[in-house]
């Protein structure tokens, strides 16, 4: 699997495979799981999935940094790639957090449908 380079590329392919709705609940469920108090449609525009996740994740990192640890952690962000970020400008920072958050769901979505029985 190759991984996405940009979010226009991960919608992309998410809407080839009909993968879409899988990753939005994909995401659902991970904020769930995290205690985050987010829930979007199945049916989101993927630009208004991006700018509400952006907005709450520098809502976690301003205000609620543990919270933001915990939902990287659920969610198995890798750790190497969140050090690699410029964390100088908090809104850069959730902005290519909330990709890296989008790759990572991308992800399971992808090897769950490839590999089911």
């Amino acid at each position: 699997m190759q991984q996405p380079v940009s979010f226009e590329d991960l919608i992309a392919k998410a809407e080839a495979l009909n993968l879409y709705q899988n990753l939005v609940i994909q995401v659902n469920k991970d904020f769930l799981l995290a205690n985050i108090d987010l829930d979007f449609e199945v049916d989101i525009l993927p630009s208004s999935m991006k700018y509400l996740l952006h907005e709450v994740i520098f809502k976690l990192i301003q205000e609620k940094f543990a919270d933001y640890l915990n939902l990287l952690y659920i969610i198995d962000v890798s750790e190497e790639k969140i050090k690699q970020l410029d964390g100088s400008d908090t809104l850069v920072l959730s902005e290519q957090v909330t990709f890296l958050i989008l790759q990572r769901e991308w992800q399971k979505v992808w090897f769950r449908n490839h590999y089911k029985s």
